[in-house]
């Protein structure tokens, strides 16, 4: 998911999909810890996308604040 669609997600929404990646970011490291995991590139696009909902939050939060 671009930054561009998540601009449009509101605040509960985006701590949803933040809590749904985390929880998909722990399953790739325990598929990759036993040798299951059949991409590894998606542990990265997952990390990204967290770093993405986890910029949006904040800066909603310091919008808010002003």
């Amino acid at each position: 998911m671009k930054a561009k669609d998540m601009r449009e997600l509101s605040v509960n929404e985006l701590t949803e999909k933040l809590s749904d990646l985390k929880a998909e970011l722990f399953n790739l490291r325990f598929q990759h810890a036993i040798n299951q995991l059949e991409n590894p590139l998606r542990m990265k696009d997952v990390k990204r996308d967290i770093a993405r909902v986890k910029t949006l939050l904040r800066e909603n939060e310091l919008k808010s604040a002003q």
